[in-house]
């Protein structure tokens, strides 16, 4: 299977990856996302992902040392939640690698990731994450990760949607889909937020 685009080779595997990851409560310092192998090992990390963070529409996913490998940005002004994303840390005069755009407003979540560069590379991300239940495609309609529920294999548990399981195909870069994940994961918070401001009564006759 063709891997696509690579953010950090390191994270490019011959042989499917289970990875899981965390997201932290959003209420203290050093909150976001920490991500382990099926060994328990530190793969990435999201530090200071709380209310400051999100406000400013960016945020760094860094490897176990601390390394910055891919900076996250939201376009603005954008309707439909467009991001961008940049090799290491910032994006002040650096050019993005790939785009992310939403493309449907309604209903379940679809969204598509174009590479910058090469117009031919395109990957669709269908499914819901709100659910936890995402596959992102390539060009040629090969699912090459998958977002899902993560279940507890001594007690075959489902637990909560702060616990996710991404599986990579072999080929596929996992800091680039760990990417998609934390764009994925703003874009869901923004719908949710749209959706309480439209469900709540007025005050006014």
């Amino acid at each position: 299977m063709k891997g696509g685009l690579v953010v950090d080779d390191g994270f490019v595997y011959e042989e499917e990856k289970h990875l899981t990851v965390f997201k932290t409560c959003l209420f203290f310092a050093n909150d976001g996302f920490t991500v382990y192998d099926c060994k328990g090992e530190l793969v990435f990390r999201v530090d200071s992902y709380g209310p400051d963070s999100r406000d400013k529409g960016e945020h760094v996913l860094m490897d176990a040392h601390g390394r910055c490998l891919l900076t996250v940005r939201r376009k603005r002004p954008s309707l439909h939640q467009r991001w961008e994303g940049y090799i290491g840390e910032g994006t002040d005069g650096s050019n993005p690698i790939f785009s992310v755009r939403r493309t449907s407003m309604i209903g379940r979540c679809t969204v598509t990731v174009e590479v910058c560069g090469n117009p031919g590379e395109e990957y669709q991300i269908e499914g819901s994450f709100a659910t936890r239940s995402c596959t992102i495609l390539n060009t040629v309609k090969e699912a090459v990760a998958e977002i899902r529920r993560k279940v507890d294999a001594s007690t075959d548990v489902v637990l909560g949607k702060d616990v996710l399981s991404l599986c990579l195909k072999p080929g596929f870069d996992g800091a680039f889909a760990m990417g998609l994940v934390l764009i994925l994961d703003q874009i869901n918070g923004y719908d949710s937020v749209e959706n309480e401001v439209k469900e709540s009564p007025t005050t006014e006759d």
